[in-house]
């Protein structure tokens, strides 16, 4: 028997006014997945790429991944932190809406055909975390700064210009390594040797106070190495317009 609970078929309305199959889906950990039915693979796939040395993977793409954050989350502060420390614009806010059709939610662009989005969970959830930070001494580094593990979930992004970006994080005084893998970059020599940073606050740009908002373990990959050249795991045919190191 399988731990993972599947629904039965739907038919699903697409914005454009097509319906198509979809399929919920739900993983022993409660993670939802919505399966639909691609009309047009050519327009749903991204071409500039595919990740290497896998088979073809008959799903085209990850459209989108919903976060569930609890009531009263500063949603606005989490756009300008993607817009304006990570340089991911915001494609929805609820500064678009009057009060009376706020949406409560905060919709991210991660490239041109996914989205990550915000939204407080319909059910006024208040006990919601996206990290499991441990303490473990052990793996403590000397002459370096101590950061505890984080055993939560990650996502894991492509940016165009790791150096600044990384920076943007100094500046904002929200650095973070996660101890418990071998790649830990403490400043800009190793972010640009290891082509990555991690950060795991996600903090209001135009908040004096810095509050953290929440935490999400972010593993941000340049895409280009040291020497100009594409990053091995990156899965782009070229380099894009723009990527500099």
């Amino acid at each position: 028997d399988s731990l993972f609970h599947v629904g039965d078929v739907q038919m699903l309305e697409k914005e454009e006014g097509e319906e198509v199959k979809s399929l919920q889906v739900t993983d022993p950990w409660g993670t939802q997945f919505l399966l639909i039915q691609s009309i047009d693979v050519t327009k749903d796939k991204d071409d500039r790429g595919t990740q290497k040395n896998g088979d073809l993977s008959e799903g085209i793409a990850l459209k989108d991944l919903t976060l569930y954050v609890p009531p009263n989350t500063n949603l606005n502060g989490i756009g300008r932190f993607y817009e304006q420390i990570l340089g991911a614009p915001v494609l929805e806010s609820d500064d678009d809406y009057d009060e009376a059709h706020k949406s409560n939610k905060v919709v991210i662009s991660m490239g041109p055909k996914q989205t990550l989005t915000f939204c407080i969970h319909p059910n006024g959830k208040q006990d919601i975390r996206h990290d499991d930070m441990i303490d473990e001494p052990e793996h403590k580094q000397e002459d370096k700064p101590h950061y505890l593990s984080n055993y939560g979930p990650h996502i894991s992004m492509y940016i165009s210009d790791v150096r600044s970006t990384y920076q943007r994080i100094v500046d904002l005084g929200i650095t973070y390594v996660n101890p418990r893998f071998k790649r830990r970059a403490y400043d800009i020599d190793e972010v640009i040797n290891d082509c990555m940073f991690r950060v795991i606050d996600i903090v209001d740009p135009d908040d004096e106070g810095k509050e953290v908002i929440l935490r999400l373990e972010h593993e941000v990959r340049s895409v280009m190495k040291k020497d100009g050249s594409l990053y091995k795991s990156c899965p782009f045919v070229e380099i894009p317009e723009g990527c500099v190191i």
